[in-house]
C-alpha cells in the first residue's frame, strides 16, 4: 500500500475517506476502532474511541471524537456531509482488550469491554448493522480500512493479519 493513500486516525480522532484511501489506527488496547462504510458511495469513516460515555468528562469542551456515544453520531454526520447515505451504512470494529488482569471485577477497569458495549449500543440506536467485530480478549491490535472495498485488516504480535 502506498503511504500517500494512508489517513492516519489519531488517538481520540476520527477520519472520513474515499477514492480508495485507507484510513488507519494504531495502539488499539482497551480502545475501539470502530468503522462504517456506505459500499455505493465508497465513503469510510473511522473513529478511535477511547471511553464509553460522555458523561465521565471532566474537560469543560469535550473532544467528541474520544466517546463512543459522541463519536458515532459525529461520524455519521462527517460522513453524510461527504455525500455517503446513513441508511446504507454498515459497521466493523476491533480493539476493545482487557489489557491487564484484575482480581476483582471492577466495572471501572472494564474500559474495553465496556466501550464495546457502548459502540454496539450507538449502532443500534442508528440502525447501523455490524457485520464483524474482532475485540476483546487481551492484546493489541492496530487495524487498516479499505474505502474502496470496506475491508478492515487486523494486525497484532500475538495473531498476525486477518481481514474481516
Amino acid at each position: 500500500m502506498m503511504d500517500e493513500n494512508v489517513v492516519k486516525v489519531g488517538m481520540a480522532d476520527m477520519k472520513v475517506a474515499a477514492g480508495g484511501a485507507v484510513l488507519k489506527t494504531t495502539g488499539l488496547g482497551s480502545c475501539v476502532g470502530l468503522t462504517l462504510y456506505d459500499e455505493r458511495a465508497r465513503i469510510a469513516g473511522m473513529a478511535h474511541v477511547m471511553l464509553p460515555s460522555s458523561g465521565i468528562a471532566r474537560e469543560a469542551s469535550i473532544n467528541v471524537a474520544k466517546y463512543a456515544d459522541t463519536s458515532i453520531p459525529r461520524l455519521i454526520e462527517l460522513m453524510r456531509a461527504e455525500g455517503a447515505e446513513p441508511r446504507r451504512f454498515v459497521a466493523k470494529m476491533a480493539g476493545g482488550a482487557q489489557m491487564f488482569a484484575f482480581s476483582a471485577v471492577n466495572e471501572a477497569a472494564r474500559i474495553g469491554p465496556r466501550n464495546v458495549e457502548s459502540c454496539k449500543l450507538m449502532l443500534e440506536r442508528f440502525g447501523i448493522p455490524l457485520l464483524s467485530e474482532d475485540t476483546g480478549a487481551n492484546y493489541g491490535r492496530t487495524i487498516e480500512f479499505n474505502s474502496l472495498n470496506g475491508m478492515l485488516t487486523i494486525r497484532s504480535v500475538q495473531h498476525g493479519v486477518k481481514e474481516i
